[in-house]
C-alpha cells in the first residue's frame, strides 16, 4: 500500500465495522426467520443458527459485504471464500442482497459479483446467479466493472439447479422453476 496510510485505513475499516454490526444483526434476524418460515423441517430458531449452512453462508457475506463496501482489499474475498469451502455456498462479496434471504440445502448455489437481491427472496440448491460471457477491449482483456450478473426483485422464488445467466432481471413475486436455463428476463408474478 504506497498510496495510504494503511493503520488508518484499517482503524477507519473496522471502526466502521463495528458500527454496522447492530445492523447486520437485524438482517440476519430476518434471515433466521424466512429460514424458519420458508422450511417446513425447521423445529427452532436455534436449531437454523446452530446448523443451517446457509446462515453460515450469510452471515459471513453480510459481514464481508461491509468490508467489501469500505473497500478493504482481499480480506472480503477470503472471507467468502472460507464459507464457500465450509457450506458449499459460493456468494461473491459484492453481490447485493435484500432482507430475509434463505436458501434452502444450499450445496451449489453460486451469486456473482454483481448480483442483486431483493427482500423475501428464496433459492435453492444448485442455483447459479451467474455471467455470460464477458466483453473483452481491443486488447482482448476481460472488461471488468459492467454489471454482468442477474437482478431478483422481491419475493422471487428460484427452485433447484435453475440457472440465470447474465444482466437479467427476474420480476418481483416470479417463480423459477427447477432445471430451468435462463438467459432473458422474466416478468413479475409469473412462473
Amino acid at each position: 500500500c504506497n498510496d495510504c496510510d494503511c493503520a488508518t485505513k484499517a482503524n477507519n475499516d473496522t471502526m466502521g465495522l463495528l458500527r454496522a454490526l447492530p445492523a447486520i444483526r437485524e438482517l440476519l434476524k430476518g434471515d433466521v426467520d424466512a429460514a424458519f418460515q420458508g422450511d417446513p423441517a425447521a423445529k427452532s430458531y436455534e436449531e437454523i443458527v446452530i446448523s443451517y449452512p446457509c446462515i453460515t453462508a450469510i452471515a459471513t457475506y453480510r459481514i464481508a459485504h461491509v468490508l467489501f463496501e469500505q473497500g478493504v482489499p482481499l480480506i472480503p474475498r477470503i472471507m467468502c471464500e472460507c464459507a464457500h469451502a465450509r457450506t458449499g455456498i459460493d456468494i461473491h462479496p459484492g453481490a447485493i442482497i435484500g432482507r430475509n434471504f434463505f436458501i434452502d440445502h444450499g450445496t451449489g448455489v453460486v451469486i456473482g459479483e454483481t448480483t442483486v437481491i431483493g427482500d423475501g427472496v428464496k433459492i435453492y440448491q444448485g442455483t447459479t446467479l451467474g455471467a455470460m460471457s464477458f466483453p473483452r477491449d481491443e486488447q482482448g482483456r476481460i472488461i471488468k466493472g459492467k454489471k454482468r450478473h442477474p437482478t431478483l426483485k422481491d419475493h422471487v422464488t428460484i427452485y433447484a439447479e435453475a440457472t440465470i445467466l447474465g444482466n437479467v432481471t427476474i420480476g418481483e413475486g416470479a417463480v423459477v422453476g427447477g432445471n430451468v436455463w435462463l438467459q432473458e428476463s422474466v416478468p413479475p408474478h409469473v412462473t
